[in-house]
């Protein structure tokens, strides 16, 4: 499986792509997180991949997975992030091979009973 790309490696891509140095688009990422923490509570577009949201998660019951016991969760308010269609159809186009269906094969046949002598 292939590695993620760091940060450092988005600077410089975007950097060679648009022709800007690689400090103007660290600013310009910098500066796009920062809007984007200020307006969440709105929703935040990012034109193309999808939209930051602010959604409110309700109280429930959970487990602990170490003792079994039963726990309250609070209610609390999470950031989360819905994609695009786009992005969605895009990553869609370019599924590896081995994800793909493969077709159906016939199931094994039983032996056939030997022949009476």
């Amino acid at each position: 499986m292939a590695k993620s790309m760091t940060k450092s490696e988005i600077i410089g891509h975007l950097a060679e792509k648009t022709g800007l140095p690689k400090k103007q688009v660290a600013e310009l990422l910098e500066e796009l997180t920062q809007l984007a923490y200020k307006e969440a509570h709105n929703g935040f577009p990012v034109p193309g991949l999808g939209k930051l949201v602010v959604v409110d998660r309700a109280a429930r019951m959970g487990r602990n997975p170490k003792t079994g016991e039963p726990l309250q969760i609070p209610a609390k308010r999470a950031l989360k992030f819905r994609l695009a269609k786009e992005a969605k159809d895009a990553v869609a186009k370019h599924e590896p091979q081995h994800l793909e269906a493969a077709p159906a094969e016939k199931p094994a046949e039983p032996p056939a009973p030997p022949a009476a002598p």
